[in-house]
C-alpha cells in the first residue's frame, strides 16, 4: 500500500481569486464550497480575519 503525498498547491483550475480554497479543498479532499464558507464567515466580524488568513496563504502556497 502506497500513500499519496501531495503538496499544498493553489489551484489553476478550482479558483474564483487566486485559488486558495480550490487549493485547500483539493489538499484536504473536501469541497472547496466548505472553505470558501469558512472565509465567508470569518469576513463577518470586520473583514479583518478572512482577507489577512487569505492573503497569507496566498503569498505563501505557490502555485499548481
Amino acid at each position: 500500500m502506497t500513500i499519496r503525498q501531495q503538496a499544498l498547491r493553489r489551484s489553476r483550475s478550482n479558483r474564483m481569486v487566486a485559488g486558495v480554497c480550490g487549493g485547500l479543498a483539493e489538499f484536504f479532499g473536501v469541497s472547496s464550497f466548505w472553505f470558501r464558507l469558512a472565509f465567508l464567515i470569518a469576513l463577518i466580524p470586520g473583514g479583518v480575519p478572512g482577507i489577512l488568513v487569505y492573503l497569507i496563504i496566498m503569498l505563501i502556497v505557490p502555485n499548481e
